[in-house]
């Protein structure tokens, strides 16, 4: 984790300002949603996807689903993922 120098006061209600530059880059909007995450000594905070990264094409989809332990698929990544498998499985049978 990187440190950025920030540091900021927690209010009487438990509320912490999350610092302009760090919402730009984070792409956190108005009315967007964060996620806190608790590990072991300290919190984490980032950007709330309900629909999580399709990791072949990077598409964020209400239709992506999670496959094989966590690896998550928009359907284009699905369809372009099987392709790949079955040209490689016709290359494997060719080459025995």
């Amino acid at each position: 984790m990187k440190s950025t120098g920030i540091v900021r006061k927690v209010d009487a209600v438990g509320r912490v300002v999350v610092p302009i530059e760090l919402r730009k880059i984070l792409n956190i909007g108005i009315d967007d949603h964060v996620e806190i995450l608790l590990e072991d000594d300290h919190i984490e905070i980032k950007k709330y996807e309900e629909f999580y990264r399709c990791a072949i094409t990077g598409d964020i989809t209400p239709q992506n689903r999670r496959y094989a332990n966590g690896l998550v698929l928009s359907p284009l990544g699905a369809e372009i993922l099987f392709n790949q498998l079955l040209e490689k499985q016709k290359e494997l049978v060719l080459e025995s």
